[in-house]
């Protein structure tokens, strides 16, 4: 009797640390290679990014993570983001050590384009992504512009906190802006990833950011949390979590003066406004 009450509290045990973990526990982790099959896949907004480009993000992103005095301790995926107006792209990389780096996907992506008012330009560095500023999601509200601003409901909010930013109006002083990464209206801005947009944020496509989620890429403080009984209820319940998850989002500017062909401009065709009802005629007096 003893002995088949320590089976069952074991089971018992064993069980909470699943639902702790995830079911992950269960199902076997995708490989860099597996995800980047999956990348292309499932995002439907992609570019190809040359072997050689891909070093040369490499090597700025080494330079990035040295000025800021950290070291990933083990290999983890790590997101690239090119702010400059040329480019406007995100890399998500495996890095399996100093230089040592190979390209998963890459996709359109918008950061801050200054000159109005409340308008930032995304900071450079690196950004942890961890539970000091927890994520969150989209209800998929309408905002006073019609503009559904984090994308559709329930897409993830990837916040990185309270940053220096330049500001993109009036005297460029440098002031605190709330960097997220996030998707955006899939009906009216997606389409233009690709050029600067953004009030400072990172706008990603919808289908991206749905990887980065589900796969728990940028999760290894959460998946971490989650393992210690700590629930967090932005973690999806039937998230698959690949191994080596990341913690950092680094913004960077390649500084060209032309558009690349491996990054192309995006088509934004004209649509026409809808038609305002007409207003009421007043009876001739």
């Amino acid at each position: 009797m003893k002995n088949t009450l320590r089976a069952l509290l074991g089971m018992g045990v064993l069980a909470a640390a699943a639902i702790a973990s995830g079911p992950s526990m269960a199902q076997a982790s995708p490989s860099a290679a597996e995800l980047a099959r999956i990348y292309a896949a499932s995002v439907d907004r992609r570019i190809e990014v040359p072997a050689v480009e891909v070093k040369r993000y490499a090597a700025l992103a080494d330079s990035a993570l040295f000025r800021a005095e950290v070291t990933p301790a083990q290999p983890q995926y790590i997101v690239v983001v090119d702010r400059s107006a040329w480019v406007q792209a995100v890399l998500l990389l495996w890095r399996a050590g100093e230089g040592d780096y190979s390209l998963v996907g890459a996709s359109p992506v918008s950061t801050g384009l200054a000159g109005s008012f409340d308008h930032f330009e995304t900071p450079l560095g690196v950004f942890a992504h961890d539970l000091r500023n927890p994520d969150f999601r989209s209800e998929g509200t309408l905002n006073t512009n019609g503009i559904r601003g984090y994308g559709a409901k329930g897409m993830r909010v990837f916040d990185l906190g309270w940053q220096p930013a330049p500001k993109g109006w009036g005297d460029g002083k440098v002031m605190d802006m709330r960097l997220q990464m996030h998707a955006t209206d899939p009906d009216l801005l997606e389409r233009r990833l690709g050029t600067a947009q953004s009030k400072g944020c990172i706008r990603i496509p919808a289908t991206l950011n749905h990887l980065l989620d589900h796969h728990g890429v940028l999760d290894a403080a959460y998946e971490e949390a989650a393992r210690t009984g700590q629930a967090n209820w932005v973690l999806p319940p039937d998230r698959e979590p690949v191994a080596g998850a990341g913690r950092y989002v680094i913004v960077v500017d390649s500084l060209r003066n032309d558009r690349p062909e491996w990054s192309p401009a995006p088509y934004i065709p004209h649509v026409r406004p809808p038609a305002r009802p007409a207003l009421p005629v007043a009876p001739a007096r």
